[in-house]
């Protein structure tokens, strides 16, 4: 019995070592590796950009103007970081960019989570006419001037609620949403309802709750675009204390208010010129780059949930 015992373990290691060996052919080997200098490639071509911006914003005038700044800093230079930073305006323009970039995220969130939860539901009365309504919009809309004069007589004209308001919903996220609702399981809801949640509780104790990934996700999609988003305010705002830091950066990058706003002298206008473009993406991107990390986790996954159909 013994033996047998043994010889059945040793016959049960031998497969599964000629399993292993089966699954890791040669072909299989020579793909990994391929696979591997492939998907390093990629991560160095996606990479090096910014490491290249960030090495120019650090860089003397001389050095970037003759094309010799790569991946490290050539003639360490920090003085447009210390012109901007010490820029009052600078730091009022970004402190609107904050508030938009909350506000705009939370309206749209608000409204294209009720949105989507409405039109997943398959017995809702029109449901086809809605989902109709939105996708028109993606192909088709009002065009520029219309939309200008409608916000003008609406009286939002130089107020916040001209950058948070018109695209409130994106009609992109609002039918990755409802995929995702569609998907989910109604038992979970019946369940709820019978034990007396109304629809509201359902959503918001039993649904919303389950719907960490996608919600994520769609938060992420909105703070990015609302906080890189400038053609909003450029064409609805006057009062440049309203001014995102997006218009901020796009005078300085034109030279418009290089010396003045940055407050630079004539002589180091030259110096801010050559790496002024650097800095500002430097210092505007920083923010993103210290929120992705928290989200990145459910990113990948709430956006597969939400497109793939069952």
């Amino acid at each position: 019995m013994v033996n047998k015992t043994a010889t059945a373990i040793k016959g049960g290691a031998a497969q599964g070592v000629l399993i292993k060996d089966m699954k890791v052919s040669r072909a299989m080997r020579i793909f990994r590796a391929f696979n591997l200098v492939f998907l390093l490639l990629v991560v160095f071509l996606t990479v090096y950009p910014f490491l290249n911006i960030i090495a120019q914003s650090f860089s003397s005038e001389g050095f970037i103007n003759a094309g010799q700044v790569n991946l490290f800093p050539m003639g360490f230079n920090t003085e447009t970081y210390k012109l901007i930073l010490a820029d009052s305006t600078f730091w009022n323009n970004y402190g609107n960019t904050v508030l938009y970039t909350v506000v705009a995220t939370a309206i749209s969130m608000v409204l294209t989570t009720a949105f989507a939860y409405a039109i997943a539901k398959k017995d809702l009365k029109g449901r086809s006419v809605f989902i109709g309504l939105a996708v028109f919009t993606m192909f088709f809309n009002g065009g520029l001037i219309p939309n200008y004069v409608l916000i003008s007589s609406l009286g939002m004209r130089d107020s916040i609620w001209a950058v948070v308001l018109p695209n409130a919903i994106s009609v992109f996220n609002l039918l990755i949403m409802k995929s995702f609702f569609e998907n989910m399981p109604r038992e979970l809801e019946e369940a709820a309802s019978i034990d007396g949640l109304t629809q509201y509780g359902v959503l918001f104790r039993v649904v919303l709750p389950l719907s960490k990934a996608i919600v994520a996700t769609m938060v992420l999609f909105y703070a990015v675009a609302n906080w890189n988003s400038w053609f909003q305010a450029f064409l609805y705002l006057d009062n440049p204390d309203l001014f995102p830091v997006t218009i901020y950066l796009r005078n300085m990058i034109a030279g418009v208010t290089t010396a003045g706003s940055a407050g630079g002298t004539a002589e180091n206008v030259g110096q801010i010129a050559a790496n002024i473009q650097s800095v500002t993406i430097v210092l505007t991107v920083i923010p993103i780059l210290c929120v992705y990390p928290f989200v990145q986790k459910y990113f990948f996954s709430g956006v597969m949930l939400g497109s793939v159909k069952e």
